[in-house]
């Protein structure tokens, strides 16, 4: 039980920070009230009610610790993530990757929020910052908090859209012109469905790709897409070969049926456990509808498909963290005033959850007289926030977890020449250091 008198702290948003902040206090025997608009304000992009909707992809990317998503998986499991776990109990076949059935894995998160005494979760609109809290609205925070956060943060939001990719029907796919394969083979070694393009087919494609008609943002609205989530229409524009070398990278992926890798394709991922529905791996799009019905028709095995979700562009809006952020993502006024989530400039929901158990961890430390903390730069966690700390706040952009934000190797390491370890050998050894490293910064908490 919690003695009477335990401090109460207040989580905006239900998304994967807010829920991941949210246990982080109640299991330090902080009392939350864990705050969602939702059913009362809808968005833009949310399809449900329930707490943890994934919106864009399925994937929570790579599992393997090589990888960096797959190293901020292992950090925040030794963190104690209650998001992870979820994630697991929900997983679908996806290779190399965890992805998840959407709705068994918002439902397992709402269920194990739910069951939390600590807890209580309130369906309202908040429109000024809370304190002590977490604010983790996400990049559809509404129009009133956005206000209230201009207000006390000087002007310094930003915003991008983002794009999501269809989902389709599996008994609507022409089969017999697709093949089951992981590239190279991992997870599964079938877990995704392949159309393979030949030269004359990827070049039709690519035209009916460009001429096609999109969506138009308003004049005032510029439209600083994340380069990491690019519609596939404007990867298109940059040059014909600019998809074959990202989403429709035919590497590893040989045609059983040949033996040979086709000059491209289009990977389908399993979105639900039965296997019903299916996500074009990378084509998130601005395509009007009926222009996503004749272009992505043209696919090899996808003449006749069903679309069970469009693609669609939403407005994403963004805090300039290195400009108005302090110490540990909390407000530069209020050491009590977290903030976690794609809101600070962190892409992927992984990153996204990640934020939300620290900052919680954060402000319980706070709220028990202790200072905040993060792991060092050395853990792909401490990199992350090292990142949103001391970026250039001029050409500050939206950052996923990557092995070029984490502190380099000694200089007694060679990169290059007689004795230097390889790419491959250089990776274990930045693997090896962070989860040392991590562990060293655990016990100190």
């Amino acid at each position: 039980m919690t003695p009477a008198g335990a401090p109460t702290a207040t989580v905006v948003g239900g998304g994967l920070a807010g829920c991941e902040a949210a246990w982080a206090l109640a299991e330090r025997g902080v009392r939350v009230r864990l705050v969602e608009m939702r059913p009362l304000r809808r968005t833009p992009a949310h399809q449900g009610e329930r707490l943890a909707e994934l919106v864009c992809s399925n994937s929570f990317k790579s599992i393997e610790t090589s990888n960096a998503h797959g190293l901020l998986k292992a950090e925040l499991r030794r963190l104690g993530s209650l998001l992870l776990p979820c994630a697991d109990e929900a997983a679908v076949p996806a290779g190399a990757a965890l992805a998840v059935d959407r709705e068994v894995f918002s439902r397992l998160v709402e269920e194990r929020i739910g069951a939390e005494p600590l807890i209580t979760v309130e369906r309202a609109e908040v429109t000024e910052l809370p304190s002590p809290g977490v604010v983790a609205t996400g990049p559809l925070t509404s129009q009133a908090l956005t206000e209230a956060l201009t207000r006390r943060l000087g002007g310094a939001s930003l915003a991008f859209y983002d794009a999501i990719a269809p989902i389709v029907s599996r008994e609507s796919l022409r089969e017999e012109r697709l093949y089951a394969l992981s590239r190279y083979g991992k997870g599964g070694g079938d877990d995704y469905l392949n159309a393979p393009l030949d030269r004359e087919e990827y070049g039709r494609f690519i035209g009916a790709l460009v001429a096609a008609d999109q969506h138009q943002g308003h004049e005032f609205d510029p439209v600083p897409y994340f380069e990491g989530c690019l519609p596939v229409e404007e990867m298109a524009r940059r040059g014909p070969d600019t998809l074959r070398f990202g989403p429709m990278k035919p590497v590893g992926l040989a045609d059983p049926r040949t033996g040979r890798e086709p000059w491209a394709v289009v990977q389908l991922r399993r979105e639900d456990r039965a296997g019903q529905m299916w996500n074009l791996v990378g084509f998130q799009t601005r395509l009007r509808i009926q222009e996503q019905q004749r272009v992505l028709r043209m696919i090899p095995g996808l003449e006749e498909v069903e679309f069970l979700r469009y693609g669609s562009i939403h407005r994403n809006t963004y805090l300039n963290a290195p400009l108005c952020l302090g110490e540990a993502l909390a407000a530069r006024d209020d050491s009590r005033l977290f903030f976690a989530g794609q809101m600070t400039g962190v892409e992927g929901y992984t990153e996204s959850l990640a934020t939300g158990r620290l900052a919680g961890l954060n402000l319980a430390r706070i709220l028990a007289g202790r200072p905040p903390t993060v792991p060092p730069p050395t853990t792909m966690l401490g990199a992350i926030y090292r990142y949103l700390r001391e970026a250039d706040p001029a050409n500050f952009q939206p950052m996923n977890a990557n092995w070029g934000l984490v502190d380099p190797l000694p200089d007694t390491v060679p990169a290059k020449g007689r004795g230097a370890p390889g790419k491959d050998g250089r990776r274990r050894m930045l693997v090896t250091r962070a989860e040392q490293d991590f562990g060293a910064w655990l016990a100190t908490l």
